[in-house]
């Protein structure tokens, strides 16, 4: 069977030409150079039992897909991709296969992570816990090398009209809630294992840094989860303070007043160096960095007490200065993906993120979307999210029947 999806290919020139004229022209990947094609392809088969065909209803555009699209994401995950790569992990479909107890037909949201379950292969020490994300087994199996779904050429991914998935990564979506709401469970999932990993304590003063997707959603999972005693949030656009606010903030701050802030707030001593931006001495208990850029990730471990902690949400940029963590013995955690969440009823980070998914003010983000053959205007639109006041874009795959692409654009770019 034939399908129309969005394709990236690994060329090293082309990436190398996306990196530098991003750089130079933020948005610049959307036109003529952009490391996408569309094209009609066929859909991915099953490997074995336990997978069915999954139809994306709505398919959410990630930070991480932006960064493999301007160039921005380290090299150091190029062994854990396999080309031609069909982006798209945050997605709401319906199943058209019956896969063990779960009938077709069925609204379902996908667990991305590719891990020992996936790949037919015994558990690994960490799989046999439930931290899927820390699996050891990623590039091995019955699959071809890929992290998560939308990132391994044997599945397929959520911008395309099918993809696979296993059985253990499917979780059934409640009548009760929209598409809308749904394509958030993902990042939503995300979020969760953040604050989680935070391990916040009641009377813990919490940064969180940047007022994106995953900002935005950590702020609303530390209310649900922990309920510390001060949430700061930096926040570089008013749609993006308004909803933080909304979301549960206690103080919502611009970046470039951030340390100022947080120095008022908790009353600690801000120093000047002679190069570089100024840090406390003291500060807040845990920062969880969720815009993953060079400037938040220094804030966040120039605002973290003595032994606080400092959690990485957000995919890291390079460039960052390490002083403060090793100075000030700073626990550094990464929050990759979701797993088991012992400090909650050791449920899954994706079935406590489908229940606060039903109650949480999800519709206040406004999910905007676009039909794959515009996949231009809404890679420009992802990239320029924050300052036109939109949370989150998405595909909308439930226009997309036809079985073949009118038009291929650009050549896509990637490299290993």
């Amino acid at each position: 069977m034939e399908v129309l999806a969005l394709q990236v290919h690994r060329s090293l020139p082309r990436y190398l030409a996306a990196k530098a004229i991003s750089k130079r022209i933020p948005g610049a990947v959307s036109g003529g150079l952009a490391p996408l094609r569309l094209v009609s392809t066929s859909a991915p088969r099953s490997p074995s039992e336990g997978w069915g065909r999954v139809r994306p209803r709505l398919s959410g555009i990630c930070g991480s897909d932006l960064g493999m699209l301007t160039g921005a994401t380290s090299p150091y995950f190029s062994p854990l991709v396999s080309f031609p790569v069909t982006p798209g992990h945050e997605l709401v479909g319906e199943l058209l296969d019956d896969v063990d107890d779960i009938p077709s037909g069925t609204r379902v949201v996908i667990d991305p992570v590719l891990s020992c379950a996936t790949r037919g292969l015994e558990r690994c020490s960490e799989c046999a816990v439930g931290n899927t994300g820390r699996c050891q087994q990623i590039t091995v199996g019955h699959l071809s090398p890929g992290l998560q779904t939308g990132y391994c050429q044997d599945v397929g991914g959520g911008w395309s009209q099918q993809l696979i998935a296993h059985r253990s990564q499917l979780y059934p979506v409640p009548d009760t809630l929209p598409d809308e709401r749904a394509v958030l469970i993902e990042p939503l999932a995300c979020a969760v294992h953040a604050a989680l990993r935070a391990e916040v304590s009641t009377d813990d003063d919490v940064l969180v840094a940047g007022s994106g997707t995953v900002g935005l959603l950590t702020v609303l999972a530390l209310q649900a989860f922990a309920a510390p005693s001060r949430i700061i949030v930096t926040a570089k656009h008013p749609r993006q303070a308004e909803l933080a606010r909304r979301f549960g903030a206690d103080t919502v701050t611009s970046p470039d007043k951030a340390t100022s802030t947080i120095r008022r707030n908790t009353r600690a001593l801000r120093l000047h160096p002679e190069l570089g931006p100024d840090f406390l001495l003291g500060g807040v208990d845990v920062a969880i960095d969720c815009a993953g850029s060079a400037s938040s990730i220094d804030l966040a471990l120039r605002s973290v007490r003595a032994g606080g902690r400092v959690v990485l949400a957000g995919m890291p940029a390079s460039g960052v200065d390490l002083s403060p963590a090793w100075f000030r013995e700073l626990h550094v955690l990464g929050a990759y993906a979701s797993g088991r969440e012992p400090l909650v009823r050791d449920a899954s980070s994706f079935e406590l993120a489908i229940e606060l998914a039903a109650t949480a003010p999800l519709d206040e983000l406004g999910v905007v979307t676009y039909p794959l053959q515009r996949w231009r205007q809404a890679i420009d639109h992802a990239l320029d999210a924050g300052r036109l006041g939109s949370a989150k874009v998405a595909f909308d795959l439930t226009a997309e029947r036809a079985p073949r692409a009118a038009t291929t654009d650009t050549p896509a770019a990637i490299a290993r």
